[in-house]
């Protein structure tokens, strides 16, 4: 990518994963569906059975080849979150609450200003964290071994 691309990235995501979007330009304009991905190196997202292409794949030893019907990626800027009380497209915007909790909340003419919920989806870890130490892991004892001592300076290397 080159510096120019780079510069039109977008930096701060409103759109996440799971959210209830409607598509405002193209050829679904006007319905709505979920994020099922976000890809931020080119400023676009996937909508769960929403713009739909036809794609050739050729066969190989150990798949079919065939016609199949795929989900295009559309640019973000064509897509706005749903208001969960209007039901109806909004900006996002940010807020922060009394107890000093980040949220979303609905912005733009004809929104109620309500809280958009943080997708149950992003909750869920793909992969697990592991409980145990595995074999590249360090042991704990070498952890919590002092090596370096500020006072006397012993522990610096010689260089």
């Amino acid at each position: 990518m080159g510096w120019k691309a780079a510069e039109k990235l977008i930096r701060h995501w409103k759109i996440l994963r799971g959210d209830n979007v409607m598509i405002i330009r193209g050829k679904d304009k006007g319905e709505t569906g979920t994020i099922k991905r976000v890809i931020r190196s080119q400023n676009r997202v996937i909508v769960e059975g929403k713009n739909l292409i036809k794609k050739h794949i050729k066969g190989g030893p150990d798949h079919e080849g065939g016609i199949f019907t795929v989900e295009a990626p559309l640019h973000a800027s064509n897509v706005q979150v749903v208001d969960p009380v209007t039901g109806r497209p909004c900006k996002v915007g940010v807020k922060y609450l009394e107890d000093g909790t980040k949220v979303r909340v609905a912005r733009g003419t004809g929104t109620s200003g309500s809280i958009i919920p943080r997708p149950e989806i992003l909750k869920i870890r793909t992969t697990p964290r592991p409980t145990t130490a595995g074999p590249k892991d360090t042991p704990m004892e070498f952890v919590w071994e002092q090596t370096y001592y500020a006072k006397t300076g012993k522990g610096m290397p010689d260089l």
